[in-house]
């Protein structure tokens, strides 16, 4: 081969590598003024799940007692406890293993308002009863609770409402979550035929204990 052809096979081979490279190597395109896109942004918010709870409510602040029943030895003066109702809306997985709840029922000594010798709340009974008890059967309304001027109807039970005694409860709170429970009571007074004339007030304090 002559030298002049050689020259020009190496000049085409390098025509042809230059020719290559411009192929494999384009410029970036360019948007044009004006052109614009859209990104979506998405989110799944889920509701709060609040934590359930175990609560006592009452449909009423206050009673009055009116006299009824009374013989010649023993004045007596009756009523009816306002509704109490227990709530849970905890799921069964919330409630400690083993729990039981109760609601539990103390009274202060009725005090004169014009200086009378105080009642002692000894002389207050009660009888629960059930209203809403719901469908497990594991919901019961206490003993009733008798006062000291009568013969006890259970065993040590002439005691009146002085300490806490039992108005509703339940021996497995899991088993009862997600409903309302009601119950009230039969309120009574006694006291001696004697008691002095005026009017009285007491507290009666309910408890909700789990």
């Amino acid at each position: 081969m002559s030298t002049s052809n050689r020259r020009r096979l190496v000049a085409a081979g390098a025509a042809g590598a230059v020719l290559a490279g411009t192929v494999a190597l384009q410029s970036p395109a360019l948007a044009e003024p004006g052109d614009s896109t859209d990104v979506q942004v998405t989110v799944d918010i889920e509701e709060i799940q609040e934590p359930g709870v175990l609560a006592l409510s009452i449909a009423a602040d206050s009673v009055a007692l009116s006299e009824d029943g009374s013989t010649l030895l023993v004045r007596q003066f009756v009523g009816t406890l306002p509704t109490v109702t227990v709530s849970d809306t905890r799921t069964p997985a919330e409630v400690p293993e083993g729990a039981g709840w109760a609601v539990l029922g103390s009274a202060t000594d009725f005090v004169g308002s014009a200086g009378q010798a105080p009642i002692s709340a000894g002389h207050l009974g009660w009888k629960p009863r059930l209203l809403d008890g719901g469908e497990t059967g594991q919901v019961t309304e206490g003993e009733e609770v008798v006062t000291v001027l009568d013969e006890p109807t259970q065993p040590g039970n002439n005691v009146g409402l002085v300490d806490q005694e039992l108005l509703v409860s339940t021996f497995d709170s899991a088993a009862v979550t997600g409903n309302s429970y009601a119950v009230d009571a039969d309120l009574y007074l006694r006291t001696p035929a004697d008691v002095a004339a005026g009017s009285y007030a007491s507290t009666l304090t309910l408890s909700l204990f789990e």
